[in-house]
């Protein structure tokens, strides 16, 4: 195996790295990603039986900031449960934490206003009922990781844990990472350092040390179009002030996801901070089928929760246990830019504004993207599911028309 090394001039700047020839076609759509879809700065990398056969990056750190180079990191949202999720599914594949046992095992003060029956699992699929809450949150309430324990022991659920779903967008960080606190004695944040991101040499943070915060793109902000206006979720958030749509988004304590006070923080759904090559070194293992059983793999791939609504994005959704299922809503009426199209065997999790880190253990392919120029929409933009692609096109996938790449 020889990897061609490319770089090329284009309208944001230059794109550089390494890929073989076999997926030229991953490197021809993130090009383009620069050239016709205002892409900004990026890095993608993709790995096959363990090799990283593409690793590209390029661009600007901001639209007239300096170069996106190797080490850029930037933020990559709700890709950041899959790592919290595969925290829970080492403990459990350890016998240290039973997915299918109460939560009450483990965090009794849970276990109240609802919540007695909640199991380790609804945590895990966004069935538990706290897709947000109620209680008016206090100011940087998001880096007050105890505040946030105590908020949500005393919640009230949305609907009795297990009887339907909703996408836990952002209390996932203390659900599922105060259980890995519970069964391991180290808060999330350590023990995905100790034991995932140092072990596997992945430059991936859940509490960004302050050297690394110079590398660090900011995010830029989508902007708004009438079909992004015009969907149900984006219409609840704006007039439906009880919806848990605009909850999620506005009740956050004011948090500021561009702040060095929330990079340092320890947001297990929401702050990770790594690039393409960090996705893609995360999920490697287990497009392999190494680092936990073969019974935890097919556990942490299975679909375990599946809806035409979810309470709180208000779309068809698939979840695994803490991962995205490939979701097909291209035919929902006024949505776009919320679908994620991957094989029917891969999991993993898009980020706001459409970063993407997930193991396909069938093609044994894992895949990461990040990117600072943020879309609109829930799910991918035309600019991560091009490149995801175009993966699936250079391995001899014939089509996504069944809603996965087959």
């Amino acid at each position: 195996m020889t990897l061609e090394n490319f770089s090329v001039e284009t309208k944001a700047g230059r794109v550089e790295g390494t890929y073989d020839p076999k997926f030229r076609g991953v490197v021809d759509a993130f090009v383009e990603n620069f050239e016709s879809r205002d892409e900004v700065g990026a890095n993608v990398c993709l790995t096959l039986e363990g090799k990283t056969l593409v690793d590209l990056w390029g661009g600007k750190v901001a639209r007239d900031g300096a170069p996106w180079t190797r080490d850029t990191i930037s933020i990559v949202f709700s890709c950041t449960k899959g790592a919290t999720a595969i925290c829970a599914h080492l403990l459990a594949d350890r016998g240290l934490l039973d997915l299918d046992a109460p939560v009450s095992k483990y965090w009794p003060e849970f276990a109240q206003a609802g919540k007695e029956n909640a199991t380790v699992s609804m945590m895990l699929d966004h069935s538990v009922g706290l897709g947000h809450v109620r209680t008016k949150l206090k100011e940087g309430a998001y880096y007050d990781y105890d505040y946030m324990i105590s908020v949500l022991e005393k919640e009230a659920p949305f609907w009795e844990p297990g009887t339907r779903n909703g996408y836990h967008g952002v209390t996932f960080a203390w659900t599922v990472g105060e259980l890995v606190h519970r069964a391991s004695g180290k808060r999330m944040g350590e023990f995905f350092r100790d034991e995932v991101a140092k072990p596997l040499g992945l430059d991936f943070h859940i509490g960004l040390p302050a050297e690394h915060e110079p590398r660090v793109a900011r995010m830029i902000n989508a902007v708004p179009d009438a079909a992004s206006m015009q969907s149900r979720f984006t219409q609840a958030v704006i007039n439906d002030p009880n919806s848990l749509a605009h909850l999620f988004l506005m009740n956050n304590g004011g948090a500021d996801f561009n702040s060095r006070e929330c990079h340092a923080a320890e947001i297990g759904s929401a702050n990770g901070i790594t690039n393409g090559r960090g996705l893609a070194g995360l999920y490697k293992p287990f497009a392999n089928g190494e680092l936990v059983s073969a019974d935890t793999l097919a556990r942490m791939g299975r679909v375990a929760t599946a809806t035409h609504e979810d309470a709180t994005l208000l779309i068809p959704t698939r979840f695994a246990l803490g991962f995205m299922k490939s979701m097909d809503n291209r035919r929902v009426p006024n949505v776009r830019d919320m679908s994620c199209i991957l094989s029917d065997a891969a999991f993993g999790h898009v980020g706001m504004g459409g970063s993407i880190g997930f193991a396909d253990p069938e093609a044994k392919m894992s895949f990461g993207y990040n990117m600072n120029r943020m879309g609109n929409g829930i799910l991918l933009n035309d600019r991560g599911q091009s490149l995801v692609d175009a993966a699936y096109t250079s391995l001899g996938y014939r089509s996504n028309a069944s809603g996965v790449w087959a």
